[in-house]
């Protein structure tokens, strides 16, 4: 009867949904979450790109991530995994609805071949809200990974939405994710949210490959000279701290913004994170 009493305090009001991922679950016969991929995807690597909150261009960096890797020669895809707040398709000037068949739906490519699903290739109305609640929006996520025929794939690159709730965690136990790569700004209470989801990673055993830090600074057009408008950075004390590699820290860009509300980031070649590439390429 003791050993009984060991498990979770509410188990009384636990479901079996609600039950996966808490620490007090780990003595239950099920430890493997992880679900097949469709049959008609073949993908080497799965990288999730996280934020402990939102709003430090996330989305955006996964769109280089993508860009990189399928410029020096690699077949790129993108799970959209922010079901609430999709930015992904807009970013690579795409636009649904997108098709299937018996076996599955097929992502919908973009103009450098970037294979994308989203819940907005999805919707009629590409500015309706999703307004589901989070069992909800985890299936789907799950669904994307499940359902659609995404072919051969060297990276698949999951943008998370931000922060460590639901989707995150279905992500790191539904998918075969090989490391994740944190995006963060320079503020200080955003290096505190970094730990976060380090911690997150770390909990769920899945290898952190770096961080990337966004609007670092602004550059001047005149003298070069570079303006730290949040102060300055701590991203290489916070990564000394956590043992992960900065792989890259990106200036506040007039190009890169045009371009992406353009809806043309794959053509758009982001320097500023050539490190993330050298990474990707050990994990083979």
């Amino acid at each position: 009867m003791a050993e009984e009493k060991q498990g979770c305090s509410g188990a009384s009001e636990c479901s079996r949904e609600s039950c996966e991922g808490c620490p007090s679950a780990s003595g239950q016969q099920k430890t493997d979450l992880r679900e097949a991929a469709n049959p008609n995807s073949h993908i080497r690597h799965v990288i999730g790109v996280v934020s402990g909150k939102g709003g430090v261009g996330k989305s955006f960096v996964t769109s280089s991530l993508a860009g990189i890797m399928r410029r020096a020669g690699y077949s790129v895809g993108i799970l959209d995994a922010d079901i609430t707040g999709p930015s992904i398709p807009k970013m690579f000037g795409v636009h649904g609805p997108a098709v299937g068949n018996d076996e599955g739906s097929f992502p919908i490519e973009a103009a450098d071949g970037t294979k994308i699903m989203s819940v907005n290739l999805l919707l009629e109305d590409e500015e309706a809200p999703v307004i589901w609640r989070g069992p909800i929006i985890a299936g789907a996520v799950k669904q994307f990974w499940t359902d659609v025929q995404w072919g051969n794939v060297d990276y698949l690159f999951v943008d998370m939405p931000p922060g460590t709730g639901d989707v995150p965690l279905t992500v790191f136990q539904s998918l075969p994710v090989d490391g994740v790569i944190v995006v963060t700004s320079p503020q200080e209470l955003v290096q505190m949210i970094v730990k976060k989801a380090y911690n997150m990673a770390e909990m769920m055993h899945i290898p952190v490959l770096g961080v990337v830090e966004n609007y670092s600074y602004v550059e001047c057009p005149n003298c070069g000279e570079k303006i730290y408008i949040y102060g300055e950075s701590h991203i290489d004390d916070v990564a000394k701290e956590l043992n992960i590699p900065v792989l890259g820290k990106m200036p506040m860009n007039r190009e890169f913004a045009q371009a992406a509300d353009a809806g043309k980031i794959c053509f758009t070649d982001n320097l500023y994170l050539s490190a993330a590439k050298e990474v990707l390429e050990k994990l083979d």
